[in-house]
């Protein structure tokens, strides 16, 4: 039994979601990756004078939509307020953001863990623009901005602390980055951008309730180096307490390549923002039809597929999990069992010789020379006796590089299985004068001793028989001897 940590982790986590629109959220310019410096901007993103915002209807309607996929509450009473804090990539001096009514508020995650089902609270999720980005040359003594990520529509997301260790927080990130691709209101990027996170961690006693100092964490850039950065400050917090020191609330940022944090500045209190709502956009309400008409349109989310599948399918809760994981793999399962309705041997294939080949080539199940009916086709003629499963194995190899079908590879390379019995008993009955003492071995009560015959016959064969016939034909040969 493991011993018990000194202190109670406490950690909550803030997830920054870019949002696919087309336009930006608050001007009609191209919400673009990887354009040429300073070219996707006009005068509202650039906050020149006497420029106005107008609300893209999308990003509204995507944050509605994340909202009740994390079992928020929606406000129906929209209103944007102004953010006020000055730093070069932010050229108004302040950023359009939401304050006291978030889009959506009051909804939970749930994750898995080695105790259970636990809920994560949300506290709220909430629309805002994005900044600018600041690019440090090393070649020069001065800092570069870029503005074409200003105004990039964001929806941050906010948990109640309730994660008690950085595996709850990794497996939370998780869970809610499938289920915001499965929303598809972002490709879920962390390389691009598109999705980044801040962590707040404490320890305190076991049993107390209030909370101890916190840190904050930034410049994460994977769920593992979240992981390892809470880990980090976990083992920090609780060897400066332990040695009668006291945690200084700071924002920290990571460095993965040294495995440690580094501060960025002191947080003694937090900072006064002087939210007040933006006389440029004027608060409206969301009729409750189109809430509704937003719910009645999410797709089944991940957690809920997945309990579908263990029932509907009979798979494993694991099988489940790895199939959801891929919405492409999900739709290639499903369209595979409505033509063999062998699901748990479908699954099997998917989630072991075609995920290691998606795994080794670096590509997903669509990028592939396969179809749910070649599949099909292949993982029948196994089950058929046709080819044994180490050779439809190398079908599979054949068809990932051609594309061909199953059946036209067997027949093209020879592969099929020779069944017939006449022909397998001569190769029996050679095997079996070949080997005497493992016949003998069998027949003083070691049956398992027929394996070692059974490959014999495989290799008389070059791999041509059927090892279920041999084995049949194998056993009723000693009988009758």
């Amino acid at each position: 039994m493991s011993q018990q940590a000194p202190f109670e982790t406490v950690i909550g986590l803030e997830v920054h979601l870019q949002l696919s629109t087309n336009t930006k959220i608050f001007c009609g310019c191209a919400n673009a990756f990887g354009s040429a410096p300073n070219t996707n901007v006009c005068p509202v993103c650039l906050g020149l004078p006497g420029a106005l915002p107008v609300l893209n209807q999308q990003a509204l309607l995507s944050g509605i939509k994340v909202g009740l996929a994390l079992n928020c509450e929606i406000n129906s009473y929209i209103k944007f307020d102004r953010k006020n804090y000055y730093y070069p990539d932010s050229p108004k001096g302040y950023q359009i953001s939401q304050f006291d009514f978030p889009v959506a508020k009051n909804g939970h995650v749930n994750i898995k863990t080695d105790k259970g089902e636990k809920r994560i609270g949300i506290t709220r999720a909430h629309l805002e623009e994005d900044a600018g980005k600041l690019m440090h040359e090393n070649s020069s003594n001065c800092s570069l901005v870029d503005f074409n990520r200003t105004g990039t529509p964001l929806i941050e997301i906010v948990t109640e602390a309730d994660m008690r260790s950085p595996q709850e927080a990794y497996d939370y990130l998780n869970t809610l980055k499938l289920t915001l691709e499965y929303l598809g209101v972002s490709d879920c990027d962390m390389e691009k951008g598109s999705l980044r996170c801040d962590a707040n961690v404490s320890v305190r006693p076991w049993g107390q309730k209030e909370f101890g100092t916190k840190t904050e964490l930034k410049n994460m850039n994977s769920f593992s180096a979240v992981k390892k950065a809470l880990e980090y400050e976990v083992a920090r917090h609780t060897q400066v307490i332990l040695s009668g020191g006291k945690i200084v609330q700071q924002t920290l940022l990571w460095n993965d390549e040294k495995g440690q944090t580094i501060m960025m500045r002191s947080k003694e209190q937090a900072h006064d923002y002087r939210y007040f709502p933006d006389p440029d956009l004027v608060p409206f309400t969301v009729d409750y039809k189109v809430i509704d008409q937003v719910r009645a349109e999410l797709p089944e989310l991940p957690q809920v597929k997945a309990e579908r599948f263990v029932k509907q399918y009979a798979l494993s809760e694991y099988d489940a999990g790895v199939l959801v994981a891929d919405q492409s793999l999900t739709k290639f399962f499903e369209s595979c069992c409505e033509q063999f309705n062998q699901p748990k041997k479908i699954a099997n294939w998917l989630t072991s010789v075609l995920l290691k080949e998606m795994k080794d080539r670096k590509c997903g199940i669509n990028d592939l020379k396969i179809t749910p009916s070649n599949l099909v086709e292949l993982i029948k003629a196994v089950e058929d006796g046709v080819v044994s499963n180490l050779t439809g194995k190398e079908v599979l190899i054949d068809i990932l590089e051609s594309g061909k079908s199953a059946g036209q590879i067997i027949k093209d390379k020879g592969l099929a299985q020779v069944s017939d019995d006449a022909a397998l008993l001569v190769i029996i009955d050679q095997v079996i004068a070949d080997n005497p003492t493992v016949v003998e071995q069998i027949k003083q009560g070691k049956p398992s001793a027929a394996g070692f015959l059974v490959g014999q016959a495989m290799k008389k064969s070059a791999g041509k028989g059927n090892p279920k016939k041999f084995n049949e034909l194998i056993a009723q040969r000693l009988s009758n001897a």
